[in-house]
């Protein structure tokens, strides 16, 4: 299945520990460059509350996995998409394919490698990387997302990606589906309110010992890194209710 229920059809208007990685960004954050710089412009009220976080969050506050102090790591970014559809305020996810050799069948946030026509890594380079990836992997127009934010660079260990999340507003839906099935095996949208309701959380166990939040929404099972960054957001915007941490998934070690 490549399309879920909830995606778009242009409807509406709508983790090893390492230290801070040091080439001269504030909080490992990626300063505004001229034409593509964030702005909060024209955002709906209800996502002031994820602006002001990513002003002020701390790398430590949204993961233990932080970049190489020796800048090791291949740079990348990811596009955390927030839209507004039929059910109100929603994410855009994708879900990789189970063929692939990293993180198979995960659902994820579009994102990827910067490639050297991205720019710079330290300025812009991340912004359009979030964009262009975004665009290649789900066929979204890349000139209705506005940028509105960039929270702290993180660190993947597993697959050694220092990853820049990179915040939009999707003031111009446009229809988007996996564009190639051989890396995406679908592309859905997931409302806030499913995220936040406490009935579809729960901690991700593997069997190496690791336990992290995980969403079960849209027939997937959202967890790793994406669902850090996604329970990071939901509790510094205010969005988080109380929700049993009790309730354990179990993961196999494919994952």
């Amino acid at each position: 299945m490549t399309h879920a229920s909830h995606t778009h059809q242009g409807h509406g208007t709508h983790q090893d520990h390492g230290t801070q990685h040091g080439h001269g960004t504030h909080l490992g954050r990626v300063p505004s460059a001229e034409g593509i710089a964030p702005s909060r412009n024209g955002l709906p009220g209800w996502l002031e509350p994820v602006a002001r976080a990513a002003e002020t969050v701390q790398p430590l506050q949204l993961s233990r996995f932080l970049p190489p102090a020796d800048g090791a790591g291949r740079q990348s970014a990811v596009l955390i998409l927030f839209g507004e559809g039929e059910r109100g305020p929603e994410l855009l996810l994708m879900e990789r394919a189970s063929s692939l050799r990293s993180h198979a069948g995960q659902p994820s946030f579009p994102g990827g490698a910067l490639d050297p026509e991205d720019g710079d890594p330290e300025t812009d380079g991340p912004l359009r990387a979030a964009l262009r990836e975004a665009e290649e992997e789900t066929g979204l127009d890349p000139s209705g997302v506005q940028l509105f934010g960039v929270l702290p660079r993180l660190y993947i260990p597993v697959s050694s990606f220092v990853v820049t999340p990179v915040l939009g507003w999707w003031r111009r839906p446009t229809p988007v589906d996996a564009v190639d099935p051989a890396e995406t095996a679908r592309v859905f949208t997931v409302p806030v309110a499913d995220l936040t309701d406490p009935a579809n959380r729960a901690t991700a166990v593997h069997p190496s010992g690791h336990r992290g939040p995980a969403f079960l929404v849209e027939s997937a099972l959202v967890w790793g890194f994406t669902a850090g960054i996604i329970d990071r957001i939901l509790h510094y915007a205010g969005w988080e209710l109380p929700w049993d941490r009790e309730k354990q998934v179990p993961l196999d070690w494919r994952a």
